[in-house]
């Protein structure tokens, strides 16, 4: 499935709920049924900086393949990296590189959130392509 088709999947998936607030604690909750990372992956490599929270991405290469996993100290910005993480593993590093989100404005989340989280997931978004663009270089 491409990142368009999975985009469209998952705005489809969270519109069947009317209002965004309540979109919104549903991503939430998804991410709490997710175990942490473990103490020996956050690390300051895997640190999302220019994120008020403490939050970490961790990437891996599978095959061609990007997965990623990721944590915070706060459970709203813990369920959008969960939302972002999902939405781009198991695509290729082009792929990832080449694909904005829409799905937080196509949900209505995007204007729930503060000026300051939005600053957070443009930093979210640039460690995702960051990993993405060096995985693309690997042999």
């Amino acid at each position: 499935m491409s990142l368009v088709e999975k985009q469209s999947q998952l705005v489809a998936d969270y519109e069947i709920i009317p209002d965004p607030q309540e979109r919104l604690a549903a991503v939430v909750d998804q991410a709490r049924k997710r175990p942490p990372l473990p103490d020996t992956a956050r690390t300051e490599a895997n640190r999302v900086k220019g994120c008020v929270s403490l939050a970490w991405i961790v990437g891996e290469l599978r095959d061609g393949r990007c997965f990623f996993r990721s944590d915070a100290d706060s459970p709203l910005v813990r369920g959008l990296l969960v939302l972002l993480c999902d939405f781009y593993s198991g695509a290729t590093p082009a792929e990832v590189m080449a694909t904005e989100p829409a799905l937080l404005e196509e949900l209505g989340l995007a204007r729930n959130l503060s000026p300051t989280r939005l600053n957070g997931l443009r930093s979210v978004r640039a460690k995702i392509r960051e990993f993405a663009a060096a995985a693309a270089q690997a042999p």
